[in-house]
């Protein structure tokens, strides 16, 4: 593709700081390149459909969702995204970061709803229609640690998927380590358990060194 920006992608298990990182990541770009070069984005979200599709996926009473509906409803979300927003944002050359993107997608429905991995991989395939970020930073913490965050810091806003069993987290932490071994040039694993300000900091020279 012939795209002039730069597509970052923020990934991990719930509960690994990946909205706080980015967030703090944002406004350290927005000092250095300008506040109309950066992008924040989050999935499902981003554009107004891929938002009403976010509010049916996390809504507490589609406890009976078909997995694959479910794969399916993520994957729509995300090509609005990627046609409305990020493909525009790139060909003007700007920085997008994205809370979430199609690692999720394979960790979650591939591994925690045992759709597999390779199967939710090539759907996504079709809907970002080669998208995909040129850099991924993988908040890596254990199972127990992000259970006990979400309930400490966030009890108030958990969805549908933050629910489900430890043998569902423990697999989508699985599957987010294997797509790191798989895809070592895109993924870099950072540790979520040092300080937050450690965690910034590293990922922020992560990037500075990658791209500027």
């Amino acid at each position: 593709m012939a795209e002039k920006g730069i597509f970052i992608s923020f990934e991990g298990p719930d509960g690994a700081g990946k909205t706080t990182v980015m967030t703090a990541v944002a406004d350290y770009f927005k000092q250095k390149l300008g506040v109309d070069q950066v992008l924040e984005t989050r999935e499902p979200g981003g554009t107004r459909i891929s938002e009403q599709i976010r509010d049916v996926l996390f809504d507490d009473q589609n406890t009976n969702m078909d997995p694959r509906t479910e794969a399916l409803l993520f994957a729509a979300a995300r090509r609005q995204l990627v046609v409305q927003k990020l493909k525009p944002f790139l060909a003007a050359g700007k920085l997008i970061l994205a809370d979430r993107y199609v690692d999720s997608s394979v960790a979650y429905q591939g591994a925690g709803r045992h759709l597999g991995v390779d199967q939710i991989w090539d759907l996504n395939q079709y809907a970002i229609d080669g998208c995909l970020p040129q850099l991924t930073i993988y908040l890596d913490l254990p199972v127990q640690v992000g259970i006990e965050r979400i309930a400490k810091f966030r009890a108030d806003q958990v969805n549908r998927l933050d629910k489900e069993t430890l043998t569902f987290h423990e697999a989508v932490h699985q599957a987010f380590d294997q797509l790191a071994t798989r895809h070592p040039q895109r993924i870099v694993k950072i540790d979520a358990t040092q300080p937050k300000e450690k965690v910034i900091q590293t990922v922020l020279k992560t990037i500075n060194d990658r791209f500027f």
